[in-house]
C-alpha cells in the first residue's frame, strides 16, 4: 500500500485567493483578479464556461475590476507592492499590458466608474489633496479633466452618479463611525439623514431615479437599516431594518426594481432582497458565511464573492436551480476532515459586557495543549466565520485558537463598536484577558500554555498584551502593530490623519492617556521570546514601528526575531511570502512550547 505524509504548511496555504471581480454587460466574460501564479493578476473566464485563462502578468494586487458599458475595455486599479497607491489601468477583454489611464506616483486613485456612455470616468484622488482628496471628472476622448468635489474637513469619496449624471453622491469620513453622505444637485450640497447629529454613518447609497435615493444608515438607531431620501422635497424616511442585524452594503437592480441588501450579524452575514413596488424585504439563501461583494448583471441576474471557514474565497451566480459556483478553490490536497470550522461562543468581561469569540479545537488526538490568543486587526473590524489558512493550519497542528470580538468590533452595533475610540489600550485589553480567563475557567487552556499573535491592531494589542500581562504567555508573533502611538498617529497616510484625534487620541491633549496605551512603554516586562514581521513598504504601519519595538527589545537584551519583507505593504500579497512567514510563525511556536 502507498503511504502519503500528512499535509504540511505548504497545502494550506497553496489556496488562492480572489480580490475582486466584474461581469461584462452581456455576460459572456467574468474578469477577476486572482493568484493562480503565485502573484495576483486578471484572469478571466468566457461564461458559461468556467475555465480561467490570464490577462495580465503585472503581478501586483487589484482593487477594483469595472467595465465599460459597451464592454469594449476593462478598468483596474493597481498598486506596487501593496503600497496602497491604486492607479487606474485599462485593458481589453482579450488581456495583454495595462494602459495607464491616471495615474500618478504617490497618489491614490480610488473607486472609479463610468458615465453611461463609457465615454467619461468618474474616480476619487489623492493627487491634490493629500488629505481631503477630491473627485474627478476625466474626460476618456478629449483627455479633459474637472474637479467635482473638493474635500472639506474630512476624507471625501465620489459615491454614485444620478440616471441622468446631473446629480452626485459623495461621503464625508471624519471617523469610521461618523460618515455623512451628500448629494450635490446643480450646486447645492444637500444632506441625506436628517441631521450631521449624533454622530452616525452611512455605509451606502444609490440613486433608483433621477430624484430617489436608498441609503443604509444608522441615524438615531444602534444598527443601521435602509432608508430613502427624495431629493425633490428633501425629505428622508426610514423604510426597513432587521433586528440586531447591520445593514453594510446593497445593489440596485433596476429590472426588478429591488434592492440587494448585505446584512452583518456578529461572524456572519446575510443577503436580503428589498423589491420597492410592494416594499418586502425577503431573506435569500446564500452559499457562504461571509459576503465579500456583490455584482448585479444588467439581466438581474446575482453575481458573488464569498468564504466560509473552511472554503477559500469562491465566485457564485445565481440561478433557477440555485448559486451555481464558477470557481472551486478549497485547500489542495487536504481532506474536509481536517479543516475544522470555528464554535462561536460568548463570555463575560469584566464589566458584564458580553464578547462573541470564534474558538476553534483541534482533534483531540492531536491537540498538544496549548491556546493561541489572536487579538484582531482594525481594531474597528471583526473576526468573522471566514476563511484563514493561517488559523486552520494551525488548528491541524495541534493548537487551539482564540479570536475574541472585543468592543470596538463591528457588527454589534454602534455603541459597541465607538467604545474603543479614544480607548485603544484598556477596556479592550481586559476584554482579551477576561477572555482568556474564561479560557482557563472552562478548562480550554491553562495559564503556563498560551501563546499570543496579531497583525495590525491585532499586533499592537500583542504587544501591549505582552507589556501588561506576560504572565498569561509563553511566546509572542507581532505582525506589523505599532508600538507607540505618538509616532503612529503621525505616520499614518494623510488622508487618515483628520480621523486620527477621534479614533485613537490627539497626542497634547491626550497625552497621559497615550502614554499608558503604547506598548513602548512596558519593555521591562517584555520577557518572553517575540517574533516580529514588518512589511518594507506599509503605508499604515510604517517599517519604522516594528524598528523602535525590536530595537528596545534587543538594547535589554531580550529574545527577538525580525523578518523584515521587502516587497509586501500591510499584508501578503505574493504566496511565497505568506508561506515563508507562517512556516517561521510554526517554526518559532513549535520552538516555544
Amino acid at each position: 500500500m502507498l503511504h502519503f505524509p500528512q499535509p504540511d504548511v505548504e497545502q494550506f496555504f497553496q489556496t488562492y485567493g480572489i480580490e475582486t471581480f466584474a461581469v461584462s454587460p452581456d455576460e459572456t466574460q467574468l474578469v477577476f483578479s486572482t493568484n493562480l501564479n503565485g502573484k495576483y493578476n486578471l484572469w478571466a473566464m468566457d461564461l458559461p464556461n468556467t475555465f480561467p485563462y490570464p490577462l495580465t502578468f503585472h503581478n501586483q494586487s487589484c482593487e477594483h475590476i469595472t467595465y465599460d458599458p459597451k464592454g469594449e475595455f476593462v478598468l483596474a486599479v493597481v498598486d506596487e507592492d501593496g503600497d496602497e497607491n491604486g492607479q487606474i489601468y485599462a485593458i481589453t477583454p482579450e488581456g495583454g499590458p495595462l494602459q495607464p489611464v491616471r495615474k500618478k506616483e504617490g497618489a491614490r486613485h480610488i473607486h472609479p466608474f463610468l458615465s453611461k456612455d463609457g465615454k467619461k470616468l468618474y474616480y476619487t484622488s489623492t493627487k491634490d489633496d493629500a488629505t481631503f482628496m477630491k473627485g474627478y471628472r476625466y474626460n476618456l476622448e478629449t483627455k479633459e479633466e474637472e474637479v467635482i468635489v473638493h474635500g472639506e474637513e474630512a476624507m471625501t469619496i465620489l459615491g454614485d452618479k444620478s440616471p441622468e449624471e446631473k446629480s452626485f453622491l459623495y461621503m464625508k469620513a471624519f471617523a469610521n463611525t461618523y460618515q455623512l453622505v451628500y448629494v450635490r444637485n446643480e450646486e447645492e450640497d444637500v444632506l441625506l439623514t436628517p441631521s450631521p447629529d449624533p454622530q452616525h454613518t452611512v455605509s451606502d447609497a444609490v440613486f433608483v431615479s433621477e430624484h430617489e435615493i436608498y441609503l443604509l444608515t444608522n441615524y438615531e438607531s444602534d444598527f443601521s437599516y435602509l432608508a430613502r431620501f427624495d431629493l425633490e422635497t428633501k425629505t428622508f424616511e426610514k423604510v426597513v431594518q432587521a433586528e440586531a442585524e447591520e445593514f453594510k452594503q446593497m445593489k440596485y437592480d433596476q429590472r426588478t426594481n429591488s434592492l440587494y441588501i448585505i446584512s452583518e450579524k456578529g461572524v456572519r452575514d446575510h443577503l436580503y432582497q428589498y423589491k420597492l413596488e410592494d416594499a418586502q424585504l425577503e431573506k435569500l439563501d446564500a452559499p457562504v458565511n461571509v459576503i465579500d461583494q456583490l455584482v448585479i448583471a444588467e439581466s438581474g441576474r446575482v453575481y458573488l464573492r464569498g468564504d466560509s471557514a473552511t472554503v477559500p474565497a469562491n465566485l457564485y451566480k445565481q440561478t433557477e436551480k440555485g448559486w451555481e459556483p464558477l470557481t472551486k478553490y478549497g485547500v489542495p490536497g487536504v481532506k474536509e476532515d481536517h479543516l475544522i470550522a470555528p464554535d462561536s461562543v460568548t463570555y463575560e468581561s469584566f464589566d458584564g459586557l458580553e464578547i462573541e469569540a470564534l474558538l476553534y479545537r483541534p482533534k483531540p488526538e492531536k491537540d498538544n495543549g496549548h491556546m493561541i490568543l489572536w487579538p484582531h486587526g482594525g481594531p474597528q473590524f471583526a473576526e468573522r466565520d471566514s476563511f484563514r489558512s493561517l488559523f486552520l493550519f494551525l488548528v491541524h497542528e495541534g493548537y487551539s485558537l482564540f479570536a475574541p470580538n472585543f468592543r470596538g468590533s463591528t457588527g454589534y452595533g454602534q455603541t459597541f463598536t465607538k467604545m474603543v475610540e479614544g480607548d485603544w489600550g484598556h477596556a479592550p485589553r481586559l476584554d482579551n484577558i477576561a477572555g482568556l480567563d474564561w479560557l482557563i475557567d472552562q478548562g480550554y487552556a491553562t495559564k503556563d500554555n498560551i501563546l499570543l499573535m496579531g497583525g495590525s491592531y491585532g499586533g499592537y494589542m500583542s504587544l501591549l498584551l505582552h507589556g501588561r500581562h506576560a504572565e498569561y504567555f509563553k511566546a509572542v508573533v507581532d505582525i506589523f502593530g505599532p508600538c507607540n502611538l505618538f509616532s503612529f498617529i503621525d505616520s499614518v497616510p494623510e488622508h487618515w490623519k483628520p480621523v486620527m484625534a477621534q479614533l485613537v487620541g490627539d497626542p497634547e491633549k491626550d497625552k497621559e492617556k497615550l502614554e499608558e496605551d503604547s506598548p513602548i512603554n512596558f519593555l521591562d516586562n517584555m520577557t518572553k521570546p517575540m517574533l516580529v514581521i514588518q512589511g518594507a513598504k506599509d503605508p499604515r504601519v510604517v517599517k519604522a514601528e516594528s524598528d523602535q519595538i525590536v530595537e528596545a527589545l534587543k538594547e535589554k537584551g531580550r529574545e527577538v526575531e525580525y523578518v523584515v519583507l521587502e516587497d509586501e505593504g500591510h499584508g501578503f500579497s505574493k504566496k511565497e511570502n505568506e508561506i515563508l512567514v507562517y512556516r517561521k510563525v510554526l517554526d518559532f511556536f513549535h520552538r516555544h512550547i
